[in-house]
């Protein structure tokens, strides 16, 4: 059984301008031409799931990837049908209009990469291993091409403020204790460091009563057999946590032009996991047990949005105001400038 043809008219309908229009441009706007096909039948996938449409994904749930409907599943296809075609029509926009648009490719690299490391492992350790269709093979490009974009992102120049060395040479002698927004991201960071290794202990089966009482009683979701979120946790663990450690060491140190990328990857990432796996803990199709209990909910869900807030604020800390991650000017040509001016 194939999909009817006015269902297959309608997916196409709300793509096809947008990939012809890329004959004739670059790479990159191809990259996100075939992202944005992808990202309609994620949201396809998400409102049938929820009852707002009937039959259009039936026949691929059943017989491509029946994982798409669990919880996670869900919520990653509304991730992935607002937040990111959201973003790759706005690329696409700037793209066409001669605007820069590397920040927001890399807050899209970061998110896509994320979702699809967490889907592809979490698919092959979960139960859904057991069964693997030809159709999740298509994950594999998934992941690779927003690998691919980055490098060639990270490669290209850094928007960067045209900003007085004088300024500049001021606001990098300030100490962490001038800056008290750095300050506050700085705790946050720090605050954000130990939650990650926690629940990355917690779902390694660590054997203290804390991460025993953690999992049974605040996150339950976490011994779920799909697979996914232990996947996302041990994400967090070795690939967030270092991030965010190094994001310490660059509100600290002046000079880290690194910071201006490297957070809106990780802003990216994390608000894309959180988003799923907060969302997937209180899914009606994750089984009650697994759920986050009534009497911890605010707590539990505050405790996330917390966390997805601290490197989302630190990467528009970044972008707004990149003085203090400006290369270091020596000080005889900041003073060579000051007298041709």
């Amino acid at each position: 059984m194939d999909l009817p043809p006015e269902i297959s008219v309608f997916i196409l309908s709300l793509t096809a301008p947008f990939i012809l229009y890329t004959i004739n441009h670059s790479v990159c706007l191809s990259v996100f031409a075939v992202f944005s096909f992808t990202s309609v039948v994620s949201i396809t996938n998400a409102l049938q799931h929820h009852g707002f449409i009937k039959g259009f994904m039936d026949f691929y749930i059943s017989k491509g990837e029946p994982y798409l409907s669990t919880a996670h599943g869900i919520m990653m296809s509304y991730w992935d049908g607002v937040v990111h075609y959201g973003l790759l029509l706005i690329m696409a926009h700037h793209m066409t209009a001669g605007k820069p648009f590397r920040s927001l490719a890399l807050v899209w690299a970061g998110s896509m990469i994320a979702s699809e490391i967490v889907l592809i492992t979490g698919v092959v350790v979960g139960k859904y291993g057991k069964n693997l269709l030809p159709a999740f093979w298509r994950n594999a490009p998934s992941l690779v091409l927003p690998i691919w974009a980055a490098a060639k992102l990270l490669n290209r120049p850094r928007e960067l403020s045209i900003i007085p060395a004088d300024k500049v040479e001021v606001e990098q002698k300030k100490t962490l204790l001038s800056r008290p927004t750095d300050l506050l991201l700085t705790l946050g960071l720090m605050g954000s460091i130990i939650f990650t290794a926690f629940r990355g202990f917690v779902v390694l089966e660590c054997s203290l009563d804390f991460c025993f009482t953690y999992i049974f009683q605040y996150e339950p979701y976490m011994k779920d057999s799909v697979g996914f979120p232990k996947v996302t946790m041990l994400v967090f663990l070795f690939y967030v946590l270092p991030l965010l450690t190094a994001c310490v060491y660059g509100l600290y140190t002046p000079g880290c032009t690194w910071m201006l990328d490297w957070t809106l990857v990780l802003a990216g990432a994390v608000a894309q996991m959180q988003w799923t796996h907060l969302g997937a803990s209180v899914h009606s199709r994750t089984p009650f047990t697994y759920r986050i209990p009534k009497d911890e909910w605010r707590q539990v869900v505050t405790l996330n949005l917390l966390y997805t807030a601290v490197p989302v604020l630190l990467a528009v800390r970044c972008y707004m105001d990149q003085t203090f991650f400006m290369k270091n000017v020596p000080q005889e040509q900041a003073s060579n400038g000051k007298k041709n001016n």
